[in-house]
């Protein structure tokens, strides 16, 4: 364990965290470790009191509310502008608008940083929308007008967790490797064009964020009770909603229930058919080959979109983009009992916490593939041993994501004027650097695999031999 831990700023005003699920405790120690900052204008908000002791032993305020449309700036613009310096509002909430309160806190000046795009409740379950209104393409989409419409300013930092966020850095950390050890030469690239520009060069044609979560519970899973190592309503929600990727320029097939996206950057497809019930060929270093849930991420489509060359109105080049995502067992026939029960969900939600694992880790990375050396995963093989060690109150899932919004708070308090960026949009290396002491072994391992390789005996599906990297080869149909 380490004995000493840097300080990596001060943060002058006051410090607002809504949300104190498992990654709000999981944050917690994080900022009394790493920042600098007045206790007693520290503020927690979440609607459900259960860890409220964590706060009163360290005299954290508390308030116990429910965030809503009507109510969000009255609670919130006390709290973000009392006294002096500058502050920074946390979000790690459900069912709070991620982009309304990244408008009000850049309003208020206030440093802001959340982990993914979330809506205002009801979103994720709302049958009158259709499919398309329903996907992170959409929500997405919404905070890229932001942006577009109000440019520059006060620091706000959008999805930055695990993923999407952490693997944004592992995509550029993997394209210098494979430079590196291809013969490219390539100095690190300065901007957005230059990356992509990369990428295209060592012909590299696609990005699985591949998982494999192998963290085991003490206990069995009883019948309808819906397990997992993190936020269950999360899981729910995103794998709900329409399976999605960025969708790449050398795919030749596309499956017939795919569609395109009318507006924005229109870098991304979806399928009209749940993320969590949609199956993926793909790799990790210790698994191996295995299948992963098509689950949709903002990252399949910020990378799909970060890495598009053009030429006026015409893409050029853009590689595929999607998560490719096996997690713990306990979640895995959760979801099998939830789809066998009509989507209709279980009554009981339970986040196995760092007591209740027995081992087991959480390998989460980027597999980039169809270069020279075929396919390179790059990316975090963190144990609960090791989490237990290194961070109180989380376990390995949890920790690499608390762990990317801890780098995130240090890349906004060094560049608090930069506007509204994704991860994509940041020094990979400062963040990673941040964020390294965290993960666990860091590792790059090359890969022989293709999805054609698991392809099952007696019963082929229509492949396409001539390149086995087509999405064509990765749908488990």
């Amino acid at each position: 364990m380490t004995a000493t831990w840097p300080t990596y700023g001060r943060i002058s005003g006051p410090l607002v965290m809504i949300g104190f699920g498992s990654i709000g405790r999981g944050t917690l120690p994080l900022i009394e470790r790493h920042f600098d900052f007045d206790v007693s204008r520290f503020v927690v908000i979440d609607p459900d009191d259960s860890h409220k002791a964590l706060l009163d032993e360290r005299g954290i305020r508390f308030v116990q509310a429910r965030l809503t449309p009507d109510t969000y700036r009255e609670v919130l613009t006390p709290l973000l502008t009392e006294g002096e310096g500058q502050g920074f509002c946390v979000n790690l909430s459900v069912d709070v608008s991620s982009l309304d309160v990244l408008k009000l806190c850049r309003e208020l000046g206030a440093l802001y940083i959340d982990t993914v795009v979330e809506p205002w409740a009801g979103f994720y379950f709302d049958e009158s929308a259709d499919a398309a209104a329903r996907t992170n393409y959409a929500l997405r989409e919404t905070v890229r007008q932001e942006k577009t419409s109000n440019p520059g300013g006060t620091t706000a930092v959008s999805c930055c967790g695990a993923n999407p966020g952490m693997v944004s850095w592992f995509v550029k950390a993997a394209l210098l490797d494979i430079a590196r050890d291809t013969g490219v030469e390539a100095e690190t690239p300065s901007d957005r064009a230059g990356w992509a520009a990369l990428m295209q060069r060592l012909d590299v044609k696609g990005v699985h964020i591949a998982e494999r979560d192998t963290q085991r519970s003490r206990a069995p899973r009883p019948r309808n009770e819906f397990w997992n190592t993190w936020s269950v309503e999360g899981f729910l929600s995103e794998g709900l909603q329409p399976a999605e990727l960025g969708w790449g320029t050398h795919e030749r097939w596309m499956p017939d229930n795919a569609r395109g996206q009318e507006s924005g950057c229109q870098a991304a497809i979806f399928l009209l058919q749940p993320g969590a019930n949609t199956r993926v060929r793909t790799w990790t270093p210790t698994a191996q080959a295995q299948y992963g849930f098509l689950v949709t991420h903002n990252e399949s489509i910020s990378i799909a979109d970060y890495f598009t060359l053009r030429d006026g109105d015409t893409v050029t080049f853009r590689p595929t983009c999607h998560y490719a995502y096996h997690p713990a067992d306990v979640a895995v026939l959760s979801l099998h009992e939830l789809f066998g029960r009509g989507g209709r969900q279980q009554e009981v939600h339970r986040i196995l916490d760092e007591h209740e694992i027995v081992d087991g880790i959480d390998e989460l990375g980027v597999l980039l593939y169809g270069h020279a050396k075929n396919a390179y995963w790059y990316g975090s093989q963190l144990s609960i041993e090791e989490t237990r060690d290194l961070a109180p109150y989380q376990n390995a899932t949890g920790l690499q994501v608390t762990s990317a919004v801890l780098a995130g708070m240090v890349w906004a308090l060094e560049n608090p004027e930069a506007g509204i960026v994704e991860t994509d949009e940041m020094d990979h290396v400062r963040c990673l650097d941040v964020q390294r002491p965290y993960l666990g072994p860091v590792v790059g391992v090359y890969t022989d695999w293709t999805p054609l390789d698991s392809r099952v005996p007696f019963f082929p599906a229509e492949v396409d031999e001539s390149d086995p990297w087509q999405f064509k080869n990765v749908l488990v149909r």
